[in-house]
């Protein structure tokens, strides 16, 4: 049989075959997926081939075989430094929610997570949550931001999963798709999982007021079908986000605004750093390209793994 996986908790794999029945399923063997070091060989999205077997009283599935992916979004494993992990296959689109405050998502999580998305094909919608409890000079900052990535082309909506304001705006980009929700635990995708299915009814918690972060509610990635046609894959809460097999030379290209200069740098291997007449660093100065986004470029570039919580929103500091 034929499936899409919709949960993984590491060891058992939920699939849905074509005829729309779900079963629990284990791997047969190892799995090597493009020389991928994953700490988990299939993810939620996958689409495998497996067998029906009896396991006492209870009918389980073993998979044998993963259809090749159109796409992927991988980070590097928090625990394991040389471990990666595939947080989920085969998506249309994946929708970042992003909050100013209540957590904190800083440019530089943006700037990772957007460069991994194109450097594996996964197109990006940016969701900026929590409009309804910004004051004015909150708001001021968010449609700064929203623009800078507008002018860049990303699609950018000012959101409410508490109140549904711009509910509707998603829903109508999410018909028909599959759609992974990724951001902070406490950016509010399990709420805005809720306004979309309220059936759904997904687990939420408060922002812990001592840390101001969210609480995890979400364990493991799990898909969920949804009445208006399509699927969403709602994620665990992501703290930081470490980029997985980016040679320095063509992390630049996952820049959309830096790849659209490349061709004017003096050299064809211009790494926009020191080099002489670099393209890059001239609409820099020119201010046509944003300061906080060559930041988040020279970090990854260099290497600053662990800086993912360093505020480095539009300043020259």
């Amino acid at each position: 049989m034929t499936g899409t996986v919709y949960k993984s908790t590491g060891s058992w794999y939920t699939v849905k075959n074509e005829n729309g029945d779900f079963y629990e399923c284990r791997i047969k063997g190892k799995f090597r997926i493009q020389g991928i070091k994953s700490t988990n060989p299939i993810a939620v999205g996958d689409v495998v081939e497996f067998e029906i077997e009896q396991l006492g009283d209870d009918i389980v599935g073993v998979i044998h075989h993963i259809q090749d992916r159109k796409n992927y979004i991988i980070r590097k494993s928090v625990n394991l430094s040389k471990q990666t992990h595939i947080i989920a296959a085969n998506l249309d689109q994946v929708f970042l929610l992003v909050t100013l405050n209540n957590p904190v998502t800083y440019t530089i999580f943006i700037d990772r997570f957007l460069a991994t998305a194109e450097a594996y094909e996964v197109p990006t919608i940016l969701l900026f949550n929590k409009v309804d409890t910004y004051e004015l000079e909150e708001l001021a900052e968010i449609k700064f931001l929203a623009e800078m990535y507008r002018k860049i082309g990303y699609t950018c909506i000012g959101i409410s999963a508490k109140n549904g304001k711009n509910v509707d705006k998603v829903k109508e980009l999410m018909t028909n798709t599959t759609s992974m929700f990724a951001g902070h635990s406490g950016a509010g995708k399990s709420t805005l999982v809720n306004a979309l299915e309220p059936k759904l009814d997904l687990k939420t918690a408060e922002i812990s007021e001592q840390h101001l972060q969210g609480q995890h509610t979400t364990t493991f990635a799990e898909m969920f079908d949804l009445d208006f046609g399509g699927r969403i894959i709602d994620t665990p809460g992501i703290k930081g986000f470490g980029i997985v097999d980016m040679e320095k030379d063509e992390i630049g290209d996952y820049f959309p605004e830096f790849f659209a200069l490349k061709g004017e740098c003096k050299f064809n291997n211009c790494l926009h750093l020191d080099e002489p007449k670099c393209a890059v660093k001239e609409a820099l100065e020119n201010d046509e390209v944003a300061w906080s986004r060559y930041r988040s470029y020279v970090q990854m570039v260099t290497g600053e793994e662990e800086t993912y919580r360093t505020d480095i929103h539009d300043n020259k500091k």
